[in-house]
């Protein structure tokens, strides 16, 4: 039934007091009320959760919204709720019991919102359950990670499209911060589009200032970077190792700053979110396992000290500087072996197909799978032994499993987090009678039958950490006293693990059978070069404004320069100087006295590039010598005569 602008104006101000809604909210929302498969292309920042959030407020029945960020969901369910709305959210870490009381609690309308993973669309039994569900609008956040032609391709989104056969009349709305043409038409695809309803926000962020900075010690330059520009910042890097070692030479140089990855425990990550958020932490040094979800607004400085393998994960990025519309500034430092990493990147990705053979090979030996066998089976896989046991290097190993997954053979399930849990197998009468002179057995037994409930009917997950805050008890006594209590029957702890899962979708088969399909290998490959050539061209780029490189990638036309910009500011600067004022700047400096190529930079107003170059010319010219023990540059014999 169609909602008039008035409902949806009002829904906006009841629940978020804004009289007005941004561009391009308001016709993406009446496109969904009107029953429109739809896909907007908001950037990083601009409002996406507004556009189903409100028309699922403005009607009868629920929204279900498939996000692959737990940390994201779990934020937007007490967004919501917090505002006075009903929703709830599915993920790994709840119980069985936990997941069933709430799938009842949807199937009879007591929620407006059902946040899922898209691994949970694999779950027969949770689409027995989704059908007799309320929904009204299937969202799918992220809606880029369902294109192999991606940079962010995740299997599990292939999922979603089958769950249109249960509810054919539902509109779906996909949402993503960054798509290129040929990903917008492979995303309405995959998800069955009827109709194909683009709203595409234009990529111009007018507030932020992109700038390439060229340099032999990046670490240097970006200490005096962040030294000039105050405030807030993010700086990106590609390995865990990488972020700590920055993070703490920042600090070395008086930058409060700390570090972030995917490997640190959740605990220790909100710790160190919260500390930047607030602004005890001015830098975070991480890799991109930060920021998805995190909306902090005054952002002033975004920097990549590693060159990204696409300009829809930098542009991403990128996106959490200036949320607040104020001036903001976005750094990419780059040295001339950048182009040697990146093109590595490409050998490393698509590694030769006989070695994506012999590792198949060898994970079924190592996992003990025999040929013909595993098929619907699930092993454990450490994948550090493995690559330790057979001496292979990790990166194109990794990427070697993961051609396997899209080639069929297997799944590839990457370090999967699973959350310690409990379950009491003694009755309660047993309990008051515990077989032993250990008495902190019964003090950790009372901790968790204090904090948990249901713990003599299903497993129930535990904080181990929180127990261990709560009731003062050393966190190795309670692992002990639970393995213990284990050995004794009296519950049943298993241990929270953190490790990687082989899936065999086929059963095992004989190198030799193995065909990797051209979909999986060269397509891929392909669209991969493509997207380092791009990076290649806005980093080392001399001739082109920034701004217009990244928008033409995303398939906007006729783009005027940004005018703020490096290569747009230096091209003005440029136009108020002639070469021959370089040279006369460059000349008077060396008649005062030898200068390093700092002194140049820090004195002269001309761009670096042009005081670099000029410094060459007068040096094959014979005019300037460059010594090079001491890395100054002097006049050469015959100015001085």
């Amino acid at each position: 039934m169609p909602i008039n602008n008035d409902g949806i104006h009002d829904v906006l101000k009841k629940y978020w007091g804004y009289s007005d809604f941004r561009e391009l909210q308001e016709e993406i929302i009446t496109s969904v009320l009107d029953g429109n498969d739809t896909l907007g292309l908001l950037p990083t920042g601009g409002g996406k959760s507004i556009t189903f959030q409100v028309p699922t407020l403005a009607r009868e029945g629920m929204s279900i919204v498939v996000t692959p960020i737990i940390s994201l969901m779990k934020d937007q369910v007490d967004n919501l709720i917090n505002r006075g709305i009903k929703a709830t959210y599915i993920h790994s870490g709840l119980s069985l019991s936990e997941i069933r009381h709430t799938l009842d609690k949807c199937t009879f309308g007591n929620y407006k919102f059902l946040y899922i993973s898209p691994e949970r669309l694999a779950s027969e039994s949770f689409i027995d359950k989704m059908r007799f569900m309320p929904v009204k609008l299937i969202v799918v956040d992220e809606a880029h990670c369902i294109s192999q032609w991606g940079y962010d391709f995740r299997p599990s989104f292939l999922n979603i499209a089958k769950i249109r056969d249960y509810f054919p009349d539902i509109p779906v709305l996909a949402l993503t911060a960054t798509a290129t043409p040929d990903v917008v038409a492979d995303i309405m695809d995959k998800l069955k589009f009827r109709s194909r309803r683009v709203f595409s926000k234009s990529f111009a962020r007018t507030n932020l200032v992109y700038v390439v900075r060229k340099t032999d010690d990046k670490v240097s330059q970006l200490v005096s970077i962040l030294q000039k520009v105050p405030g807030s910042g993010i700086v990106y890097v590609r390995s865990r190792s990488r972020s700590k070692q920055i993070a703490e030479e920042l600090a070395r140089h008086g930058i409060p700053a700390d570090f972030y990855h995917a490997g640190l425990e959740n605990t220790d990550k909100s710790a160190r979110q919260n500390k930047w958020k607030s602004g005890e932490t001015r830098i975070m040094v991480a890799t991109n396992a930060f920021g998805m979800g995190i909306d902090k607004p005054d952002v002033r400085i975004v920097a990549h000290i590693d060159v990204p393998n696409s300009l829809e994960e930098y542009y991403q990025e990128a996106g959490r500087a200036g949320r607040d519309g104020k001036k903001s500034f976005v750094v990419l430092l780059i040295k001339n072996t950048d182009k040697a990493v990146l093109k590595k990147r490409i050998s490393d990705s698509f590694p030769d197909k006989d070695f994506i053979k012999k590792i198949y090979e060898r994970v079924g030996n190592f996992l003990n799978v025999p040929v013909e066998g595993g098929f619907n089976q699930i092993y454990d896989f450490n994948f550090v032994l493995f690559c330790k046991t057979f001496k292979y290097p990790i990166i194109p190993t990794h990427n070697a499993l993961k051609i396997l997954t899209k080639s069929g053979y297997f799944d590839f399930i990457e370090e999967i987090d699973t959350q310690s849990r409990v379950m009491i197998l003694a009755n309660k009468e047993e309990l008051y009678h515990l077989p032993s002179d250990n008495p902190n057995l019964d003090t950790v037994l009372q901790a968790i039958l204090r904090t948990y409930s249901g713990l003599f009917s299903d497993y129930v997950f535990i904080n181990e950490e929180l127990i261990s805050s709560r009731f003062k008890i050393p966190a190795q006594t309670i692992y002990e006293s639970l393995l213990a209590l284990t050995k004794m029957h009296i519950l049943h702890y298993v241990p929270r693990k953190r490790t990687p899962y082989i899936y065999y979708t086929t059963s095992r088969e004989l190198p030799k059978y193995l065909v990797i399909p051209r979909s999986a290998y060269e397509d891929l490959r392909e669209k991969m070069e493509h997207r380092i050539d791009e990076v290649i061209r806005y980093a080392f780029s001399e001739d082109a404004c920034r701004e217009q490189i990244i928008r033409n990638y995303f398939g906007e036309t006729d783009i005027q320069p940004c005018g703020h910009c490096d290569y747009c500011i230096a091209q003005k600067r440029r136009a108020q100087y002639t070469p021959r004022d370089v040279i006369d700047g460059i000349m008077y400096m060396l008649s005062l006295r030898p200068r390093r190529l700092i002194d140049f930079f820090d004195t002269l107003s001309f761009t670096k590039e042009d005081i670099a170059s000029t410094l060459s010319q007068l040096i094959n010219e014979g005019f300037v010598s460059l010594q090079q023990d001491t890395d100054t540059y002097t006049l050469t014999a015959r100015d001085n005569d």
